[in-house]
């Protein structure tokens, strides 16, 4: 992540990632695969600049997304295919949703997210 006075960067095409619901970062957050410790030292990129993530995201409102690599959903299988577009696409929309719902920053993961975390912290 940028320094404070210069905002968030996108480390892909280095335009100002304006809010969390472009963020691909709060996006891996809420899908529990960046820890909350790491948010204010990892990169931070567009989600539209990620399309290996983006691709994954089925909505009418979001621009669709194609990536150009092996990782090309065409690529894969289906089955993993269609649980990737349910999953991403769920915390993508979260995501839409956390700038009005006031809750702490601890909150924003998906819940099965939070039950892990929880879980996990309980057990050490």
């Amino acid at each position: 992540m940028a320094r404070c006075d210069e905002g968030y960067r996108c480390d892909v095409c280095g335009l100002d990632v304006e809010g969390i619901p472009e963020s691909d970062l709060y996006l891996r957050y809420v899908l529990g695969e960046v820890d909350p410790l790491n948010l204010t030292s990892a990169q931070e990129r567009h989600i539209r600049c990620n399309s290996a993530v983006a691709q994954y995201i089925v909505d009418p409102t979001f621009p669709l997304v194609q990536c150009q690599s092996l990782f090309a959903k065409a690529n894969l299988d289906p089955e993993f295919v269609r649980q990737e577009e349910e999953r991403i696409t769920r915390a993508w929309r979260r995501l839409q949703e956390i700038p009005t719902l006031g809750i702490p920053i601890t909150e924003f993961p998906l819940p099965e997210v939070l039950v892990r975390w929880r879980a996990s912290a309980t057990s050490q």
